[in-house]
């Protein structure tokens, strides 16, 4: 089972990327999946999360109305598309898979069994 993230890079403020999060060696079409970051010094965070069936979507306070996270269960790929982007968002972006369909403890990096190498987001100002 492997979760290969892709997609970041150095970009400058209000500046977009699109990461996306492929998995292989399994279906994951029944899955929470999540975005998850980790800045330099700082814990892991939670960014945003998506059931199987793309309804409901959960984000972190820090990410509602400029971020959005998708998924294409045909092609077992997730996507966060990052619009807007601040100095603050640089970070080391994770995704990740849970094994159920859906929790309460989305938000939570101990409910989540399968996680992705990361990716790095960097905003210059």
């Amino acid at each position: 089972v492997q979760l290969q993230a892709s997609g970041g890079g150095l970009v400058q403020a209000g500046d977009s990327l699109r990461l996306s999060c492929a998995a292989s060696g399994r279906a994951f079409s029944r899955n929470l999946m999540a975005w998850f970051r980790q800045a330099p010094g700082k814990e892991r965070e939670f960014v945003a999360a998506i059931t199987w069936s793309g309804d409901p979507t959960k984000y972190a306070d820090s990410a509602k109305g400029r971020f959005t996270i998708s998924r294409d269960n045909a092609k077992n790929t997730v996507y966060l598309q990052m619009n807007n982007l601040k100095p603050e968002d640089t970070a080391v972006y994770y995704c990740a898979a849970d094994a159920s369909w859906y929790s309460s403890s989305y938000y939570r990096v101990p409910e989540y069994d399968y996680w992705g190498q990361g990716t790095q987001v960097t905003v210059s100002s």
